[in-house]
């Protein structure tokens, strides 16, 4: 089984993630996109985010009635900091060794990889998905193979979608009392109004 990895905080999900997993989905030929809500983020250390109940209820909303699409709780169910190397090595575990695994990324994102735990074992249990992100010149796939050694031939670099939406734009209109339709689904836009997330500016 061919299978995606879209993994972030989802604080909240919106629809550019959506648009990303799909986009990468058709174009790979993929058999699922998993999306795994992070469970302590060791790249935000400190940063405030959602409890993750609510960030992962609100993936599950986003992606009901997509069959190819599924939501992993793998990084909020253990304990400790979330990293990639941990998480592959875990569903690889768990499935098997069969699936081949695409770990979608940014592209500001895979210029950080060397300072990542353990890049070298990443590489070997994936294939890195490279999507653009505004703003973002392509990653130096010359510095990444100097720091990683065989890393360019496990990068796939694609030059769509490239999505102008964040989740910090969207925290940031739920606070101002902005309206947010067309950013997020519908379920989603509901979810938040209902518990009441982030109406603090803090948040």
């Amino acid at each position: 089984m061919k299978t995606g990895i879209l993994g972030g905080t989802f604080d909240p999900i919106h629809k550019g993630h959506l648009a990303v997993a799909e986009e990468v989905r058709l174009r790979l030929n993929l058999d699922e996109v998993l999306f795994i809500p992070v469970g302590q983020p060791w790249r935000k250390a400190g940063s405030p985010i959602l409890p993750a109940e609510h960030r992962v209820e609100m993936v599950r909303l986003a992606i009901a009635g997509r069959p190819a699409f599924n939501l992993s709780t793998i990084e909020v169910d253990r304990e400790g900091p979330s990293y990639t190397v941990d998480t592959l090595e875990g569903l690889q575990s768990a499935r098997g060794g069969e699936d081949e695994l695409f770990f979608i990324v940014g592209w500001d994102s895979l210029d950080d990889l060397p300072s990542w735990k353990a890049p070298e074992q990443i590489v070997r249990l994936c294939l890195l998905v490279a999507v653009p992100r505004p703003g973002c010149f392509p990653p130096d796939l010359d510095a990444l193979e100097n720091s990683i050694p065989g890393v360019s031939e496990r990068i796939i670099l694609l030059d769509r979608p490239e999505i102008d939406v964040s989740a910090s734009q969207i925290r940031g209109r739920v606070a101002s009392g902005l309206p947010i339709s067309g950013l997020v689904s519908e379920a989603v836009e509901k979810y938040i109004r209902e518990h009441g997330l982030y109406m603090d500016k803090e948040e």
